[in-house]
């Protein structure tokens, strides 16, 4: 008998009324699928005998006595924490983090026995409507599940899909609206990089800003405003945003209708082109973009270089430097799901450490039962399962899904080879934390240092979380 992936990717509620992750409970002992059985001997995937307390206190006992053979994850970052973050989530709090990364010690290892004890026990205390640690071991625990039984493809396609269809524009624009009124995480990014186009595009008349994002264009009105209120002459703005992920492409024809309401009542002369019929970034070319020689251009990436697959991430850099623009803003989440791809645990551990100060993040900027919140984790919940359960040598050409992100200092060393880093003016600086005087405490703004390294960076609670770099030819 084999799986049901509606179990794995839709939560039930069990008799007593608890929610149950995964559905796990109606696949008890009856359950045939074997994991790595290298004796031909049939092993269940959740044995029904034990109580999940005792296997908590079994999973303490197991995680001490292995915790020597552990090696530390160097750290691309010197204020990194550690990836054993359960801590994040709460006082004390450290069993979603201990039984999730035992969990993927024994799927690396394929301990068969330990991976069905670990998975049932995990399901047992899992909920993605509990609290923080609840919620990091439900999803996770799905990708998990989908590695163990190598259904990580399917069960992705299954989460697009599902999420694809409840898409609309009023749905996404009120999750981004209410996420950049509770937090900086995006605003950051738009308030440094703005600051970076205006100065560098300042004089010229007719501008051709290449928007490569997944933020809806909420960058843009502020900076139309900014454009408003020149001492010259109002400049023409050609605005091409480059669309690969499909879940934006349905939306994108009233978000051009509503910008180009706004530029005319901002008396911005304004055109709005989309580029939708890409794959991924790799397919982008310098004649589609239709650049011409009066214009003064600059490219900004938000969140769009983690989405091309890692090989092709040079020469859409260098692609980049072929428009010879006058300025390239980049914005990345702090994270590292590249150099290790290739190790799962230690993929693994990074993983959990970012969506540790992510979900912790969550849950102090939103209210317990906000629906934007769960819409949120929803979509981490397809992102964990792509970075941790999905072979990427077999993705049927699926770029758009990437999720290798790379840290500031990563990027750094791609970007150089083809452009000098600008840097932000004092100005800058300025406007992104008067930004951040908007926001609840916790937040702040911490300058790259060194010679391996460039612009800024947003933390969280004095970890760095998102950084932020303008660079020119």
């Amino acid at each position: 008998m084999k799986l049901s992936l509606e179990k794995v990717v839709q939560p039930l509620e069990s008799k007593g009324g608890s929610p149950i992750t995964h559905g796990y409970n109606s696949l008890q002992s009856p359950m045939k699928t074997t994991l790595f059985s290298s004796k031909g001997t049939p092993t269940h995937l959740f044995p029904s005998h034990q109580r999940s307390h005792d296997r908590v206190a079994a999973i303490d006992m197991q995680s001490n006595s292995s915790s020597g053979n552990n090696q530390p994850q160097t750290s691309h970052t010197s204020t990194s924490r550690s990836s054993d973050s359960g801590e994040a989530c709460g006082a004390g709090k450290k069993w979603a983090s201990k039984l999730l990364s035992e969990c993927a010690r024994a799927i690396s290892e394929k301990d068969s026995s330990k991976i069905q004890n670990l998975l049932w026990m995990l399901n047992e205390l899992a909920s993605p409507y509990g609290d923080c640690d609840q919620k990091l071991a439900s999803y996770f625990l799905q990708a998990l599940f989908c590695k163990a039984t190598e259904s990580g493809q399917r069960c992705f396609k299954t989460l697009t899909t599902v999420a694809e269809k409840s898409h609309s524009f009023d749905s996404a624009r009120k999750l981004i609206l209410k996420f950049q009124e509770v937090s900086p995480w995006t605003t950051f990014g738009h308030v440094a990089s703005n600051g970076a186009i205006l100065e560098a595009l300042d004089g010229e008349s007719k501008l051709h800003i290449i928007d490569i994002s997944h933020t809806l264009c909420t960058q843009w009105p502020t900076l139309l405003e900014a454009l408003a209120t020149r001492n010259d002459e109002t400049p023409h703005l050609k605005l091409t945003v480059v669309v690969t992920a499909s879940i934006v492409r349905s939306v994108m024809k009233e978000i051009g209708q509503r910008m180009e309401k706004f530029a005319r009542l901002m008396g911005v002369p304004f055109e709005f082109h989309v580029i939708s019929g890409l794959n991924h970034l790799g397919e982008l070319t310098k004649e589609g973009l239709g650049v011409q020689e009066d214009e003064a251009v600059a490219i900004n990436c938000n969140g769009a270089l983690k989405r091309v697959e890692v090989e092709e991430r040079n020469s859409v850099i260098q692609l980049f430097r072929s428009l010879n623009p006058r300025v390239l803003t980049i914005v990345e989440e702090e994270a590292d799901f590249t150099s290790s791809r290739y190790d799962f645990v230690r993929c693994f551990e990074e993983c959990l450490r970012y969506y540790t100060l992510y979900f912790e993040m969550l849950e102090e900027s939103f209210a317990p039962t906000s629906n934007e919140r769960l819409m949120l984790e929803r979509e981490c919940s397809r992102n964990i399962v792509r970075v941790l359960a999905c072979d990427e040598e077999n993705d049927g050409g699926a770029g758009e899904c990437c999720e290798r992100r790379e840290r500031g200092s990563q990027w750094f060393e791609r970007l150089r080879e083809a452009f000098s880093p600008a840097g932000f003016s004092d100005d800058v600086v300025d406007d992104v934390k008067a930004l951040l005087k908007r926001y609840r405490a916790g937040w702040g703004l911490v300058l790259a240092q060194g010679d391996h390294e460039s612009g800024i960076y947003l933390t969280w609670k004095e970890e760095p979380v998102v950084w932020a770099s303008a660079w020119k030819p």
